[in-house]
């Protein structure tokens, strides 16, 4: 059985976007990260919804270091962290905002928001390029290829682990200038912790798995799954089987394909169409 999930104290960082948005009254929309990037991977998101009358919240996993440049100092500081401690960590969060709020998740935080989601807590939600869970079944070469650097060593589980910048242009950047994934890597890119994916790969091998989305709940809510058609990490064949899983759900479950686009569709030049997607999802239930 996989290890148990904690609570890890929230950052001042978190409790003040809490509180703000509890006194705006405004309608809460919370981004969650996924693997090898930070919060501040969402502050343009976070910017365009808040100007279009929500009130952002961009919680961190569970002890993320602050900035990026404090994680490549810190890769220690990203070990050890499981689905279930991210997940319990975003639930927590959530559970402090006086109004159910509408997630947004990219890669593993794509994962975390269908998670919490399942749970009831989510007003609309939507998950990019989502990591898959139990029941998600396509396994393609470049999914492989891009979990590699942490899945080729068993101890990694329990490691934190930098890509190299050819690393992150293959996972992330594939689709982006030398330049701008240069920017990117350098800007954004983090350690990330080995036992997710770990977790993710094995969880249709282990019924314990914390890798898991309860699909069928009624109050779910509105699901959008967007994918990239060029994303190696994410193809479209994962994205596609997580929509199918969904689907039969009594809420409204659809997906989008974003085209000429990788798996940093959040981050690089054209995040702003990808953001746009997603905003008028949530703006149809929240």
């Amino acid at each position: 059985m996989e290890s148990t999930s904690r609570f890890a104290a929230m950052t001042g960082r978190e409790a003040e976007q809490i509180e703000r948005a509890n006194d705006t009254g405004l309608q809460p929309v919370v981004f969650v990260h996924g693997l090898w990037l930070l919060s501040n991977s969402w502050q343009r998101w976070a910017e365009l919804f808040e100007d279009a009358g929500y009130v952002a919240v961009a919680p961190g996993w569970p002890d993320d270091p602050e900035t990026t440049a404090e994680g490549k100092k810190h890769p220690e500081a990203f070990a050890n962290k499981t689905v279930g401690d991210i997940a319990d960590h975003t639930e927590q969060v959530v559970c402090q905002l006086k109004r159910k709020p509408a997630l947004v998740g990219h890669s593993f935080g794509g994962l975390m928001v269908q998670i919490v989601a399942g749970r009831g807590l989510s007003a609309a939600t939507v998950a990019i390029s989502p990591a898959p869970f139990r029941g998600v079944l396509p396994l393609p070469a470049s999914s492989a290829k891009s979990g590699w650097p942490v899945l080729r060593n068993p101890a990694n589980r329990h490691r934190a682990v930098a890509l190299s910048f050819e690393q992150f242009q293959y996972g992330f950047a594939n689709t982006v200038s030398q330049h701008e994934a240069q920017e990117l890597y350098e800007r954004f890119a983090v350690p990330g912790a080995g036992a997710p994916l770990f977790q993710a790969a094995s969880a249709n091998l282990n019924p314990w798995t914390e890798a898991e989305v309860n699909t069928t709940n009624p109050y779910r809510g509105p699901l959008l799954i967007i994918s990239a058609d060029q994303d190696h990490t994410v193809p479209f064949a994962v994205a596609n089987a997580a929509f199918q899983q969904q689907e039969d759900n009594i809420s409204v479950t659809e997906i989008v394909e974003m085209h000429d686009r990788g798996h940093a569709l959040t981050i690089d030049h054209g995040w702003l169409d990808v953001a746009d997607v997603a905003l008028a999802f949530i703006r149809r239930f929240a």
